[in-house]
C-alpha cells in the first residue's frame, strides 16, 4: 500500500514527525511552557497502519532534525504516545534497519551519522539511577573524603554519553549488535553494509558469512579483505589496484555488572564506546566505604584491569583506551586505607592510601603546602596498638616516612612574629616596616624612609622596644642632635617602633570661617598671612547684596578675664577683591561676616488680571507704589470692569518665599540653556557655559528664605492646634484676599484705602457680575440673577428658603472684593446685609441637637425646688 493510497495516514505522519521536530527546539524549556502544545496528533497515531515507506519518511525527516532512531523513540514516548504503540514503532524500526543494512549496491548510498543503539534503555535506566542517587545523597552531608564528589554531585547533572563521533578505533572489539560499513574502491568498487548478528557472523550477499565477534577492527579488516580478495583479486598482490577499508557504523550497547562498595551498585546497559570511568558515573562512584585505588576489571572470572582514580584525579591519566566489553564486571573493594590531612595544604581531605606510599605522595594527594604552611616540622598522630602516638616528620625525612591508615597529619602555619622587623611611623617621607641590617642605627633608618617631612617636631622622637619577655620600655631620643651629630646614634633591635611627631599633631587644627553675602560661606583653612580678600575669594567671591563698606573681623579675646568674648575688628574690603596694601591679616579662629548693603532689596513683581487695558506683570518703582500707580500703568479700567468686585491677593508671612539664591540659579540656568542652544557661541561664551556647568552644579541650595519671627509664629499654632482638643485645627495659609474699594480709590488716589503694592501681590478685576450665589443651609442652593433694592430674603427664597437646621440669624453675605456682612438683630428683628452683584449668601447650619437626659433633668428640678424652698424661707 503506497503514500498515496493512504492520504489519511500520510497526513497523521507528517503530523507526529513534524510535531516530534517541532518539539526538539522545546526540549530544554521549562515543563509549563512546552506542555502547552497539542499532543493529540502524537497520542493517536497507529503504527500498523503504517507502510515500510511511510516509517523509511519518519526516519528520513527526524534525521534531518538531528534525532537518531532511538532519540526519536525517546521523544515520543515522552510526548504521549502509547507504549504498545511504541514497542510496535520500535519493533518496525528494527526490522527497517536489518533491512536496510543487508543491501548492497554498485555506488555508496548516502549514510547516516553514526548512532548509539538503543539510546532509549541507556538513558532510561541512567536517569533512573541518578533519580536514586539524588534521594540517597539528599540525607548525607558532604564527604571530606577525597574525590567522592568526582562521580556525582547533586548541584550540577552529569553526561554518561561516551562520544561516538570519532575516527573508528582500531582496537574497537567488534560484537553482536555492531554495524559495519565495508568499503571497496579502485578498479572495482562495492559497497557493503552489514549488522554482527548474534552468532558473531556478518552476511554479505554473494560472499557468505564471515565471523567477526571479538576480534578488533584491525583484525576484522583483515579477515573481511582475505574473505572478499577470493572475490576481487584486485585485493592481493604486491600491487593492488583495489582497496578495502572497514569502517563503524552504529554502535551496540553492553551490559556491565558494578558491584561491591558502590552508591548504587548493579547492571547497566551502556554504550560499547565506555570506559570505566562512564560505569563509575552510572552508578554514582564508590561509596564512602569504597577504594578509589584499587577498582578492579574482572572478564570471563579473571582480572583485566585495575584502576586508580587518584591517577585521573592528580596526573590527569584516565586510561580511557581500555574499553569495556560486554558481561564485564566492575568490581569497588572496601578502601585499603585512609589518613587524614589537616592544616595548610591545599586539599586538607581524607585521603586512600597504598601500601608503600609515604607522606610525600599524600602531600601531592592534598595538593602541596600553601604559602602559609610550616614546613620544617610535620605534627603526625599515629594508631599504635591499643592507643595513638604522636610523631614528627622533618623536612628531609617526606620522602621515607611510610604512610599508615588511621594516620593524621597537621601542617602548622608559620609564626606572626618578623626576625628582622623595625617600623618607623609619623612625619616620615615613606612609613612601615623595614629590615633590620646589622648595626642600623635609627638615623639610617631615618635615610632609609627618604627623611623627615617639613612638619617633623624636631625636638624629641620616641623609639618603643620591646624585650624578649615581651614587656616594653619607651626611649626618649633628642632627634635633633641626632640628625647633626651632637647627640649619640641610636642602635636599633628587633621589633623597634619609632615614631616621630608631626608639629600638627601637637596643636590645633587652624581654621578660619567667614559667613555672610559671600557665596560659599563656611569653614575654610588658615594659612599665615592671609588677608580678608583671599578668604572670600575662597569662599566663591561677593553676592551682590554684599557691603563691602562694614565687614567685620570677629577674634577671640584675649582678655578671657574681664568677661569679653570677642574683639570686634571693623575693615573696608576692596570691592574688586584685589591686593590691599593695608588689609588685615587674618588670624587662626577668625570669623568674617559679610553684611547687606542697607535697603537692599532684589526687584518687587506684581500682577494685574482682569479687565485692565494692559493685564500682565509690572515691575514695582518705589517703596510709595500704590494701587491707584498699578491700574494707572495697566492703562487704566475697561468699559466692563466691576470695580466694586476687584480683589488684592497678598502673600501672608508664611509665603515661602524661594530663596535669593534659587532665583539667581534659576536664571543662570536659562542663561545656559541659552547658550547650549546657539552652536556659534564665541570664545568667551564657551568660557561661561563652563564656569556655569561648575557654578550650578558644586553649591547647595538654600530653598526658602523668610522670616524667623514668622516660622516661629507657625509653630506656635501649629501647637496649640494639635494640642487642644476644643480648637478645629488651623489652616495656615500662604496667601490671602484682601477686601479692597477699587472704586473709591480711583476716586481717591493716595488715600489710606489706596494700599502700597508688595511684592507678590495679585490685583484682580473682574467683569461686571450679575448673579448673586446661596451656599449653605437652603433647601436649594443655587445662583441667581441678581436684581437691585431686593434684600437678602428674597435671594434666599430664590433657594427654596431656609432650611429646617438652618442658623438664621448668623446668615452672612461675602462680597465680590472679598469683604465680609454679618446679620445684625435688634430687639429680635433680623437686619440682612445688603446683596451686591456677584455676592454670595451664605446660611450657616445649627450645631447639633444634645438630648437632656433624665439624670440632668432629676438634677434641673432638684435645683428649681431648692430655690423655690430658699425663696419661700427668706420671705415668709
Amino acid at each position: 500500500m503506497g503514500l498515496i493510497d493512504r492520504p489519511n495516514t500520510f497526513m497523521r505522519l507528517n503530523k507526529l514527525v513534524l510535531s516530534l521536530v517541532f518539539l526538539i527546539g522545546f526540549w530544554m524549556l521549562p515543563p509549563q511552557v512546552s506542555q502547552a502544545q497539542s499532543m493529540a496528533d502524537i497520542a493517536n497515531i497507529k503504527v500498523d497502519e503504517l507502510s515500510d515507506d511511510q516509517l523509511q519518511e519518519l526516519v528520513r525527516r527526524a534525521s534531518e532534525a538531528g534525532l537518531s532512531e532511538s532519540q526519536l523513540l525517546q521523544m515520543a514516548r515522552l510526548r504521549g504516545v502509547p507504549v504498545p504503540e511504541l514497542e510496535k514503532l520500535k519493533r518496525r524500526l528494527e526490522q527497517l534497519d536489518t533491512a536496510v543494512s543487508s543491501r548492497t549496491s554498485a555506488t555508496a548510498s548516502k549514510r547516516d551519522p553514526r548512532r548509539q543503539m538503543d539510546f532509549n534503555e541507556i538513558t532510561q535506566g541512567l536517569f533512573k539511577y541518578q533519580e536514586d542517587i539524588d534521594e540517597l545523597a539528599a540525607s548525607t552531608s558532604v564527604s571530606p573524603i577525597f574525590g567522592i564528589d568526582l562521580f556525582y554531585n547533586k548541584n550540577r547533572r552529569l553526561t554518561f554519553e561516551p562520544n561516538i563521533n570519532l575516527p573508528t578505533p582500531k582496537s574497537y572489539i567488534l560484537g553482536p549488535g555492531d554495524m559495519i560499513y565495508i568499503d571497496i574502491y579502485g578498479q572495482s568498487e562495492q559497497y557493503y553494509e552489514a549488522v554482527v548478528n548474534p552468532d558473531g557472523f556478518v552476511l554479505l550477499d554473494n560472499i557468505g558469512p564471515i565471523s567477526v565477534s571479538g576480534k578488533s577492527i584491525e583484525e576484522a579488516t583483515g579477515i573481511i579483505k582475505s574473505r572478499v580478495g577470493n572475490f576481487y583479486t584486485g585485493l592481493r598482490g604486491n600491487n593492488p589496484n583495489t582497496f578495502l577499508q572497514v569502517t563503524l557504523g552504529n554502535v551496540r550497547t553492553i551490559k556491565v555488572h558494578l558491584v561491591g562498595e558502590l552508591r548504587l551498585p548493579g547492571t547497566f546497559t551502556l554504550s560499547a564506546f565506555s570506559s570505566v570511568f562512564n560505569a563509575l558515573f552510572a552508578a554514582g562512584g564508590p561509596s564512602e566505604n569504597g577504594t578509589f585505588r584499587n577498582i578492579k576489571v574482572m572478564r570471563s572470572g579473571r582480572q583485566v584491569a585495575v584502576i586508580d582514580v587518584y591517577e585521573f584525579l592528580v596526573q590527569g591519566k584516565a586510561n580511557l583506551d581500555f574499553q569495556l566489553q560486554d558481561q564485564d564486571v566492575i568490581l569497588v573493594e572496601p578502601f585499603l586505607g585512609r589518613v587524614q590531612v589537616k592544616g595548610e595544604v591545599k586539599r586538607p581531605k581524607i585521603f586512600e592510601i597504598k601500601n608503600g606510599e609515604t607522606f610525600e605522595d599524600v602531600l601531592t594527594f592534598a595538593g602541596g603546602f600553601t604559602d602559609e604552611a610550616y614546613k620544617d616540622r610535620i605534627s603526625v598522630s599515629r594508631v599504635s596498638g591499643k592507643e595513638r602516638a604522636v610523631s614528627d616528620i622533618f623536612l628531609n625525612q617526606m620522602g621515607m616516612f611510610i604512610a599508615k591508615g588511621g594516620d593524621e597529619y597537621e601542617i602548622g602555619k608559620i609564626l606572626g612574629r618578623y626576625q628582622n622587623r623595625v617600623q618607623i611611623k609619623g612625619a616620615v617621607f615613606r612609613e612601615g616596616n623595614f629590615a633590620l641590617q646589622e648595626g642600623m642605627t635609627l638615623k639610617q633608618l631615618i635615610a632609609l624612609a627618604d627623611g623627615l617631612r617639613g612638619d617633623a617636631f624636631m625636638g624629641r622622637a620616641s623609639i618603643l622596644r620591646t624585650f624578649d619577655d615581651l614587656s616594653t620600655e619607651v626611649l626618649t631620643v633628642n632627634l635633633q642632635g641626632v640628625l647633626a651629630g651632637t647627640a649619640q646614634d641610636i642602635p636599633l633591635k628587633r621589633e623597634d617602633v619609632i615614631r616621630i611627631s608631626s608639629l600638627y599633631d601637637l596643636q590645633d587644627e587652624f581654621y578660619v570661617q567667614i559667613n555672610g553675602e559671600v557665596k560659599n560661606p563656611g569653614t575654610y583653612p588658615f594659612s599665615k598671612g592671609m588677608s580678608v580678600e583671599e578668604l572670600i575669594v575662597m569662599a566663591g567671591g561677593l553676592r551682590e547684596a554684599a557691603n563691602v563698606n562694614t565687614v567685620e573681623i570677629a577674634r577671640r579675646s584675649e582678655q578671657t578675664g574681664a568677661g569679653t568674648f570677642a574683639d570686634l575688628i571693623q575693615v573696608r574690603v576692596n570691592p574688586t577683591l584685589g591686593i590691599s596694601e593695608n588689609g588685615e591679616v587674618l588670624q587662626p579662629f577668625d570669623r568674617v561676616i559679610v553684611r547687606r548693603k542697607p535697603n537692599f532689596n532684589l526687584d518687587k513683581v506684581v500682577q494685574v488680571e482682569g479687565q485692565v487695558n494692559s493685564p500682565g506683570y509690572f515691575a514695582v518703582e518705589s517703596a510709595e507704589e500704590r494701587i491707584s500707580d498699578l491700574v494707572s500703568r495697566a492703562g487704566g479700567l475697561t468699559a466692563f470692569a466691576y470695580a466694586e468686585g476687584a480683589t488684592l491677593i497678598r502673600r501672608t508671612e508664611f509665603f515661602e518665599t524661594e530663596s535669593e539664591q534659587i532665583r539667581r540659579n534659576r536664571n543662570l540656568q536659562d542663561l545656559q540653556d541659552r547658550l547650549l542652544a546657539d552652536p556659534n557661541n564665541t570664545e568667551a561664551q564657551e568660557l561661561l557655559v563652563e564656569r556655569l556647568f561648575r557654578d550650578l552644579g558644586n553649591r547647595p541650595l538654600d530653598l526658602t528664605e523668610g522670616s524667623k519671627a514668622a516660622e516661629s509664629k507657625r509653630e506656635s499654632i501649629t501647637s496649640i492646634s494639635e494640642t487642644k482638643a476644643d480648637v478645629a485645627p488651623i489652616r495656615i495659609r500662604q496667601t490671602e484676599a484682601v477686601a479692597i474699594d477699587l472704586a473709591a480709590i480711583m476716586r481717591n488716589p493716595g488715600s489710606d484705602l489706596d494700599l502700597i503694592l508688595e511684592e507678590g501681590d495679585i490685583l484682580s478685576i473682574p467683569k461686571q457680575l450679575q448673579t448673586v450665589r446661596m451656599r449653605g443651609d437652603v433647601v436649594y442652593p443655587a445662583t441667581v440673577r441678581f436684581q437691585k433694592e431686593r434684600g437678602a430674603t428674597y435671594y434666599i427664597n430664590r433657594a427654596g428658603g431656609f432650611d429646617i437646621r438652618a442658623n438664621r440669624k448668623r446668615t452672612y453675605v461675602v462680597y465680590a472684593n472679598g469683604e465680609v456682612a454679618r446679620t445684625r438683630s435688634f430687639l429680635g428683628i433680623r437686619a440682612y446685609p445688603q446683596v451686591r452683584p456677584g455676592a454670595e449668601i451664605i446660611i450657616p447650619t445649627k450645631g447639633p441637637r444634645i438630648p437632656v437626659r433624665p439624670g440632668e433633668l432629676v438634677g434641673i428640678a432638684t435645683g428649681l425646688a431648692t430655690l423655690v424652698l430658699v425663696v419661700t424661707q427668706i420671705n415668709p
